[in-house]
Parts: C-alpha cells; sequence; structure tokens
C-alpha cells in the first residue's frame, strides 16, 4: 500500500486487509508436526507408536510429509501419535527412522561432566611436581 497521506479511511482499510489475513491462516489446518491436540481437533482416527528417539525421527519425518504429534510418556519415552490415514507413508518413515537408529554406533557419547570428572580425578591422582622457587642473585 503506497499512499502520499495517510488518511483514517486509508489506515482503516489495511486493518481490515490485515485482520482477514490472520483469520485466512487461522482456519488452515497444520501440517508436519503439532500438537495431540492439534491432531486430535482434525477430527480423523489416529494411531500411536512408541518412540526413543524424536529428534531423529523428525528428521526423517519432514521428507516424507506427514501429520504427527509426540506425547511424552515417562522418562524418556515418546508415544508418536499419526493419521490413520497416513499409515501407509508413517510405516515407510518409521522404517527409515529405524534404519538410522540401528545404524547409530551402539557405544554412546559420555556426557562432558563426566569426563570433567574423570579428568579431575586422573590429575589427583598423579603425584604433584615439587616446586621450589630458589632466589639467585648474582655479586657484583
Amino acid at each position: 500500500m503506497q499512499t502520499g497521506k495517510l488518511s483514517a479511511r486509508t489506515l482503516a482499510w489495511a486493518l481490515r486487509a490485515a485482520g482477514r489475513k490472520i483469520q485466512k491462516e487461522a482456519h488452515k489446518t497444520p501440517h508436519g508436526r503439532q500438537t495431540v491436540k492439534q491432531l486430535m481437533k482434525q477430527g480423523e482416527a489416529t494411531n500411536s507408536l512408541p518412540v526413543e528417539a524424536p529428534r531423529e525421527f523428525d528428521r526423517v519425518a519432514r521428507r516424507w510429509n506427514v501429520d504427527y504429534a509426540f506425547y511424552k510418556n515417562g522418562d524418556g519415552k515418546y508415544l508418536l501419535f499419526f493419521k490413520s490415514k497416513q499409515a501407509d507413508a508413517i510405516t515407510a518413515c518409521f522404517g527409515e527412522y529405524s534404519h538410522r537408529i540401528m545404524d547409530r554406533p551402539r557405544a554412546r557419547r559420555v556426557p562432558i561432566l563426566e569426563r570433567m570428572k574423570r579428568a579431575g580425578e586422573l590429575l589427583r591422582q598423579r603425584p604433584q611436581k615439587e616446586r621450589a622457587k630458589e632466589a639467585e642473585r648474582e655479586e657484583r
């Protein structure tokens, strides 16, 4: 919108246009990752699967263009909710996800705090160097 002089009429027109755009966006159904509430609100049948690494699943699911939601089930356990219509796509997506999980190295990375504690213990166990300052003066 370009105007030489901003009048009340043009300002009202701009506000109404912005309001229409906001309403239009609000009526769109979300796609991809969403909350369980948003997924259930769409009124379609849903299924669920247990997932251990939701971040890894996110990376895979973005490529498959599926609608899904995570629900934290307990300590590090998640339930993946998805639309029943998209079961075929989720099956393929889950296959790729499980392949990635199985290919991960078995040994998990040691957290930095644990590594720092171990390094501190090793330093304490080492014999300390004897440091003695000797002042040497030359005679004139």
